[in-house]
């Protein structure tokens, strides 16, 4: 796994990464995210380079492999001679699709261990690669120098693995907040290492009714500090904290899950498509992701090391009740979030409600203020 951590960050960089693939030849990767000149040509000079894309991507371009599969992981399709800004713009949806790549087929393991690797890193989810043999001269001298490293498929799915697991309490202080100023603010990191995440605790633990309440809020930098009109985000924080003071006390869950988990980076493009005409999801979806990216394991370890069991859950999004259930906490109530409505951010609204089942059917029919008050 440890491999996989150092090959992550090479990615992250612009540089190469091997992926070998026991029994098959391997792949010299590089993430489209960050590209240069250099990297792309230390890759052409090992052979073709192809593009890697998940299978939510492909799908948006039109493309499936020859043999009709469906293409569970992801598909690969040769490049045409494409400079770094071309094959970003082809594999983001920046720029057009022609179709004019006929050689396409189910992407290698290799390539899709480096696709996980970019989704990871809160990159792009595409990938140049070049299949190649370790015997090859160029990479068997670039390995040998440390130039470029090497992992394997499964120490990358090791990696994955870790994410939003175990959490590691790190620090914490008091940070008065205008509608509690006995809040405090409590850090904790992932075992893998990856993300951070932030417990704001309303009130001392032992004035906390029973059931706590708790809300689970995704990072959103353009609606949470910026007040941005596409979303609710921003509304919705700081309507929890004013219901935890009115409550007695209660935990927001501050994640690093920006854009659904698709980081900051995806989300600005998703706006952009958005902004074309696409929903919030039809957005993601084209740019590679699933509808949700997120996952709730390190919210759930972080109540857990709190003490609490049993919750009233601010929340509008049925994904996150199943969740904690699935997970053994106890949802004993839900409370209802609502934003204000207006022409930004209805479509978001109408798409959360439309295609994730959001409960947000009031804040539509113009009923916001008719919420968790009671």
């Amino acid at each position: 796994m440890y491999e996989a951590e150092r090959g992550l960050f090479d990615l992250r960089q612009g540089r190469a990464l091997y992926v070998r693939a026991p029994g098959a030849a391997g792949a010299l990767v590089a993430t489209v995210d960050g590209l240069g000149a250099t990297t792309l040509d230390t890759l052409r000079r090992l052979g073709a380079p192809r593009l890697a894309v998940t299978r939510r991507r492909a799908a948006s371009m039109g493309l499936t492999p020859p043999d009709g599969d469906a293409a569970p992981g992801a598909v690969s399709l040769a490049l045409n001679g494409e400079g770094p800004d071309e094959i970003l713009d082809l594999a983001s949806a920046r720029g057009p699709f022609r179709g004019q790549q006929a050689d396409v087929r189910t992407a290698s393991a290799s390539e899709v261990g480096g696709l996980t690797l970019a989704r990871l890193g809160r990159l792009l989810p595409a990938v140049v690669a070049v299949p190649a043999g370790p015997e090859e001269p160029v990479l068997r001298q670039a390995l040998a120098d440390g130039a470029v490293l090497s992992v394997t498929p499964e120490q990358v799915a090791e990696m994955a693995g870790t994410v939003g697991g175990e959490v590691l309490r790190v620090s914490d202080g008091p940070v008065p907040l205008p509608e509690a100023e006995d809040a405090r603010f409590i850090l904790y990191r992932e075992a893998s290492g990856f993300r951070e995440h932030v417990a704001v605790l309303i009130r001392p633990p032992d004035r906390w009714p029973d059931p706590v309440p708790v809300r689970i809020h995704s990072a959103c930098l353009t609606g949470d500090l910026f007040g941005s009109l596409r979303c609710d985000c921003g509304e919705q924080l700081r309507a929890s904290v004013r219901l935890f003071a009115e409550r007695g006390g209660g935990v927001l869950l501050y994640m690093s899950q920006e854009g659904r988990d698709i980081g900051l980076a995806n989300k600005l493009r998703a706006y952009r498509l958005q902004a074309a005409g696409l929903d919030t999801i039809d957005a993601d979806e084209t740019l590679g992701f699933g509808a949700d990216e997120r996952g709730y394991g390190a919210a759930v370890e972080i109540l857990r090391t709190l003490g609490v069991r049993r919750v009233v859950l601010l929340t509008n999004n049925p994904e996150k009740v199943d969740a904690l259930r699935a997970a053994g906490v106890d949802v004993a109530d839900r409370l209802p979030l609502f934003g204000t409505l207006n022409p930004h951010n209805r479509p978001y609204v109408e798409a959360k409600v439309d295609r994730a089942g959001h409960w947000l059917h009031d804040m539509l029919a113009g009923d916001a203020g008719k919420n968790q008050r009671s």
